[in-house]
């Protein structure tokens, strides 16, 4: 499977985008699906994910009420809708997909269960 992720660009805080992660040679509902961030100089930090399935969510505390992740299988997509951006939440952001879906709910958040990471889109948040 292939992961195309797009939808970033140039905000105001307090503004909102709509990222798109896109698949290709797999079906989306049969993974865990994740987004996951890394600003500069800091580490890839996990944002939020969708169980395969029932999909069921789980978010970063950071971006809870924020952030809204879901997973639309006739497009074979997952969405990151971000309203109330802040500067903070700048970084390059990249789904990706956990397959077969061995992680449980609370390993959601753990990166290593992902092995497959689609291009990354850039989110820049101005002040």
């Amino acid at each position: 499977v292939q992961l195309q992720a797009s939808g970033g660009g140039l905000v105001q805080a307090g503004g909102s985008l709509r990222l798109s992660c896109a698949a290709s040679g797999g079906t989306i509902g049969l993974y865990n699906m994740g987004w996951f961030r890394q600003a500069p100089g800091k580490e890839r930090e996990f944002v939020a994910a969708i169980r395969a399935g029932g999909g069921s969510t789980y978010y970063e505390d950071s971006v809870k009420g924020r952030f809204t992740i879901s997973r639309v299988n006739a497009k074979n997509a997952v969405y990151l809708q971000m309203n109330n951006l802040k500067p903070e939440d700048t970084a390059v952001y990249y789904c990706a997909a956990d397959r077969p879906p061995v992680a449980i709910y609370s390993a959601l958040p753990d990166a290593r269960h992902y092995d497959v990471w689609g291009q990354g889109t850039q989110v820049t948040v101005s002040s």
